[in-house]
């Protein structure tokens, strides 16, 4: 017996023994489409882009509110990735297979990797692709740390939220694992969390007070030391693992939670509407930074348990495209920021100006297919490469 099952045995993650909650599944990491997931994905990829639009092409108020408020998209994937890497983690956990680290890194090795390598190459060889921007050391990028003090207006530069998510990926199963080994650990795992979004608030705070009030240079550190710090941008991730611990963990309170998906869609929905309101009026004001993020974090939250809800209209509810979309959504994410800022120019020279209709749905359209072509072109293969030779997170039997 190895040592991961050692744990297993001897402690039972001393969760699911404790609720009486060890079922045997063929694959519990397993995760069958949901309309509703793809819906939200879909919805985070599109603000991004509406986003970005607005930021680096038109530098108007293209799309209202909507555009300036888009970049919250990231923090819907964050929540989403949150919950289902935490669920395939709790949901391996209480498993009796043995879980394996090493393939489940490869597994999202395969999931991630492949498709930004071809764009980080794309960007370093090709000048003409970057537009002259500067890209930072390619150490930074390969180590996943090019987040880390980042500054704004560098080519590839949304490739940090990817550098938040890989490193979450790397010390959410071993963080796990640890308190897995603990006496009480379903305890310790609840105070982790609650530590964790105490922190980020905190260290927001902190940095606030010291780099961005006051100081000549104060907006350009905030998105410097926080809006691109993964110690100030973890609360959507914690509120994801949340969500997937109680699911895993806390059987009863869970189907409690979703026995009212629009309760829960309406709550989301409310709490985003004061969160988006309150980062509108004041972006990088101190209460919203500080408490700002939790509550988009809370919102996030109760709208993925609407969506996993069975009686939710956001789950039942089919939106057209949207499973396409949420299917391409990580190589939209990656190519459409170049390509919309290169196709700009070509169409303005045509009198299409950045605001036109044409030029808006010519390069909304662009990023869509660079997104499918990237999809169809590396990520597919690689993704049947991982359905072949690492069908699941488990050890072979």
């Amino acid at each position: 017996m190895d040592w991961w099952s050692s744990i297993l045995a001897d402690n039972r993650w001393r969760l699911p023994a404790a609720h009486g909650i060890i079922w045997r599944m063929k694959n519990p990491t397993s995760t069958a489409r949901i309309e509703g997931m793809d819906t939200l994905r879909a919805l985070a990829v599109t603000l991004v882009v509406l986003h970005h639009y607005v930021l680096f092409v038109s530098r108007a108020d293209t799309f209202g509110w909507v555009g300036r408020i888009g970049w919250i998209g990231v923090d819907l994937f964050f929540a989403l990735s949150g919950y289902l890497i935490g669920n395939q983690i709790f949901a391996a956990m209480r498993s009796p297979r043995a879980f394996s680290l090493a393939r489940f890194y490869g597994r999202r090795a395969l999931r991630t990797l492949p498709v930004f390598y071809v764009m980080l190459a794309i960007y370093y060889c090709s000048p003409w692709f970057r537009a002259g921007l500067e890209l930072p050391p390619l150490w930074r990028f390969l180590t996943f740390t090019q987040n880390i003090n980042l500054a704004p207006g560098t080519a590839f530069s949304h490739a940090w939220s990817l550098c938040i998510e890989e490193q979450f990926y790397l010390v959410l199963p071993a963080l796990a694992l640890a308190i897995a080994s603990l006496r009480g650990s379903l305890r310790w795992s609840w105070g982790a969390i609650a530590v964790a979004i105490v922190a980020g608030m905190l260290v927001r705070a902190t940095i606030w007070r010291e780099l961005v009030v006051g100081h000549p240079h104060g907006s350009r550190n905030y998105y410097q030391y926080i809006y691109y710090s993964t110690l100030c941008r973890f609360d959507e991730l914690v509120a994801g693992v949340a969500l997937a611990l109680l699911k895993n963990f806390h059987p009863r309170q869970w189907r409690s939670l979703t026995s009212n998906g629009n309760l829960a869609c309406g709550a989301g929905m409310a709490l985003l509407g004061l969160a988006i309101w309150l980062f509108l009026d004041e972006r990088q004001g101190f209460g919203v930074t500080v408490f700002g993020y939790p509550l988009l974090a809370l919102g996030f939250a109760l709208l993925i348990v609407a969506a996993l809800s069975r009686d939710s209209l956001l789950r039942t509810t089919r939106v057209p495209g949207a499973a396409s979309m949420a299917l391409w959504s990580y190589a939209i994410y990656l190519t459409h920021k170049q390509v919309c800022i290169l196709a700009a120019t070509p169409l303005r020279e045509h009198g299409y100006g950045a605001g036109s209709p044409v030029a808006i749905g010519t390069m909304l359209a662009l990023s869509v297919l660079s997104g499918w072509v990237l999809y169809r072109c590396v990520e597919r293969p690689f993704m049947a490469v991982r359905a072949r030779y690492l069908p699941t997170n488990f050890k072979p039997l």
